[in-house]
């Protein structure tokens, strides 16, 4: 699912503060660049972060410079995030599944040192073509 979010980069003593106002939520970086990659790095985690939890992650609704409210040294722009590909950039936890195959193919995989997480994970991938 990917979204697009203005942000306000907000000059600081060292490099900006990011604001979004859709999420009410902040980050920072050294200049402009690693403010949008943070921006976009923190719209990402909290994005995940309320799927997790079961909540909708909302449409951007900001989208003029007047309803931003910024003052004239400060930079409004554009950030896009794709959350599934985020998720599945950033998510490293790992679950257990207990699968059922016959006796005769496990005993020949076990022969042949099978790696049987791997090839699950390999086969759904290949399956659900991500």
């Amino acid at each position: 699912m990917k979204k697009v979010y203005p942000i306000v980069l907000i000059p600081a003593e060292l490099g900006y503060v990011v604001y979004v106002p859709d999420l009410q939520i902040n980050t920072e970086g050294d200049d402009i660049v690693d403010a949008i990659n943070m921006a976009r790095d923190a719209i990402g985690l909290w994005g995940i972060t309320e799927e997790d939890c079961g909540r909708k992650i909302p449409e951007p609704v900001t989208i003029s410079l007047e309803s931003i409210g910024h003052e004239d040294n400060e930079i409004v722009t554009l950030v896009d995030i794709d959350f599934t590909a985020y998720r599945r950039a950033n998510e490293k936890r790992t679950i257990r599944k207990n699968v059922s195959l016959p006796s005769w193919l496990n005993e020949a995989a076990e022969k042949e040192g099978v790696n049987f997480s791997q090839v699950l994970q390999e086969a759904l991938r290949e399956r659900l073509h991500v």
